[in-house]
């Protein structure tokens, strides 16, 4: 599982996993197929919706964390 930071771009983040989207859309960020936010970090998505890019990076990997987990008692 990659660690995301928040200088990697939206695009980016969603080729390395697209279950990441609902996560970014339940914190408002619901422009995540805007051809402009493939090209945006993070951090900077973030701050056009008033986040704190540091919470958002963490709830991300959380996420990830949590579904590598999941994956790997199903493959158990």
């Amino acid at each position: 599982m990659t660690q995301i930071t928040k200088d990697m771009t939206i695009g980016e983040i969603l080729r390395e996993d697209y279950d990441v989207a609902p996560v970014l859309m339940s914190m408002g960020m619901h422009c995540l197929g805007c051809p402009a936010s493939q090209g945006e970090s993070l951090e900077e998505a973030a701050m056009v919706h008033g986040l704190d890019g540091d919470i958002v990076v963490k709830a991300v990997n959380e996420f990830l964390a949590d579904k590598a987990k999941v994956d790997a008692e199903i493959k158990a």
